[in-house]
């Protein structure tokens, strides 16, 4: 394959969405990368221009990603640049979406604490495991797998989130 792969580093400009797709769970989120330059003249850091992506995350990498991930952390985001045109209100629009392969939170900003899938949670469908990333239209727009009977379905599942929630409370502290 010829995919255009990128590293990305930056902060994470929206909450982490998560859903279950036909192909699989999918979580995203929009991601806020700044320039940073080296002002001489002022002998000090100046921000540059702000680019916005839309990053998608699909089956584990999505579900780990909900559990662990909130609006302001600095993260690394790797992963196939898709660069995808649609007409909308009359107007052409141009969207650049990241198909994560990993992400990270970028330890030069900080600190955290990893905990690894414990291996007695329940396995993801062979389906949602070999899902297919979709084709150039938004991923998100797949169509929903239908509702179950019972109580609203949480946005991350409950064996997820009962096992990440001693994660969710890293600290990430400025480096001095």
């Amino acid at each position: 394959m010829n995919d255009t792969t990128v590293t990305l580093v930056g902060n994470v400009a929206t909450g982490v969405e998560y859903r279950d797709t036909a192909t699989g769970g999918v979580a995203r989120f929009r991601f806020a990368v700044t320039a940073r330059r080296w002002d001489r003249e002022r002998g000090a850091w100046a921000d540059g221009h702000t680019s916005f992506y839309t990053v998608f995350a699909w089956r584990a990498l999505g579900v780990n990603l909900a559990a662990s991930v909130s609006v302001g952390e600095p993260l690394v985001v790797h992963g196939r640049l898709k660069v995808r045109e649609e007409e909308r209100d009359g107007q052409r629009k141009t969207f650049v979406d990241i198909d994560a392969v990993a992400v990270g939170h970028d330890l030069s900003r900080g600190t955290a604490a990893f905990r690894r899938v414990v291996k007695g949670e329940p396995r993801l469908t062979e389906r949602q495991e070999n899902g297919v990333a979709g084709d150039s239209r938004d991923p998100w727009d797949a169509r929903p797998t239908p509702p179950t009977k019972g109580p609203a379905p949480s946005p991350v599942p409950p064996a997820v989130a009962a096992k990440a929630a001693p994660l969710v409370t890293h600290v990430l502290e400025p480096v001095p």
